[in-house]
């Protein structure tokens, strides 16, 4: 029954289709001069709840695509800076969005999903 409500949100997700990106010209990257140093890109895992289906007790996440969790992962869901929940990738993935299943909480759409 979960299998079929994970399938059936994956061909919703797929009907509505894709937004386009808009292409943008690349630059040449500068090489760093010697003695100063480049701040780190930030290697923070964070995505937002996109779904959330109460029924079958799961949310669809999206995360930017260099940025999946991996399956098994346990997540923390924020609400303006408070915790309000828990949970765990389970998959499929497509494109940027991933399903989870809620361990704790009642998670609404816009919360913010980290690893803590």
């Amino acid at each position: 029954m979960r299998a079929l409500l994970v399938l059936m949100l994956l061909l919703a997700l797929g009907a509505t289709g894709c937004a386009k990106k808009n292409a943008k010209t690349s630059q040449p990257s500068q090489a760093p001069r010697a003695g100063k140093s480049t701040p780190a890109p930030a290697t923070r895992l964070e995505g937002m709840v996109s779904r959330v289906e109460p029924v079958g007790r799961f949310v669809v996440l999206t995360f930017p695509l260099s940025q999946m969790p991996a399956v098994d992962q346990r997540l923390t869901l924020y609400r303006h800076g408070a915790k309000v929940g828990e949970v765990k990738v389970s998959g499929p993935q497509r494109d940027n969005n991933i399903v989870a299943d809620i361990v704790t909480g009642e998670p609404q759409v816009g919360d913010e999903a980290r690893l803590d």
